[in-house]
């Protein structure tokens, strides 16, 4: 029963939950900035350069055959798929990664902003120095 108690802790301490919890949010954060890219950010850089479609775009290393078949309904040549490189949906992505990162960048900061703030707080004043404190030893003997 020792296995399940510390798994049971393990589970229940903040850590792992807090790590879920981000982990469905990084999720969900994403898919809306996936939205908000392929929606809103992708026509206005398409038509800011003269209707281009980036998801399209890509440079065809081999072009798609179709198959040929002879009178009889025989297979002459197979089809074969075409091969490219998408670099238009690379550029979507890294679009994404782009406002992602300023998006975390920035709760970042607001979160360094509001630590520094906490230990701004002013400190206790300090007490006397050791010399003072023997200062005022002496005194209070003389004063006896």
């Amino acid at each position: 029963m020792g296995f399940i108690k510390e798994f049971k802790e393990f589970a229940i301490r903040g850590n792992l939950v807090d790590t879920a919890v981000a982990f469905v949010m990084g999720a969900a954060f994403g898919k809306i900035v996936s939205a908000f890219v392929d929606g809103m950010v992708m026509p206005l850089v398409g038509l800011l350069t003269g209707g281009v479609d980036f998801s399209e775009k890509r440079w065809i290393l081999q072009a798609a055959v179709a198959e040929a078949k002879d009178a009889a309904g025989a297979v002459i040549t197979p089809a074969v798929a075409e091969i490219s490189v998408k670099y238009g949906v690379f550029f979507t992505a890294v679009i994404d990664f782009i406002v992602v990162a300023f998006a975390v960048f920035m709760v970042i900061k607001a979160i360094n902003r509001m630590k520094k703030k906490e230990e701004a707080a002013p400190a206790p004043p300090a007490g006397p120095s050791s010399t003072d404190l023997l200062l005022m030893e002496i005194r209070d003997s003389l004063k006896k």
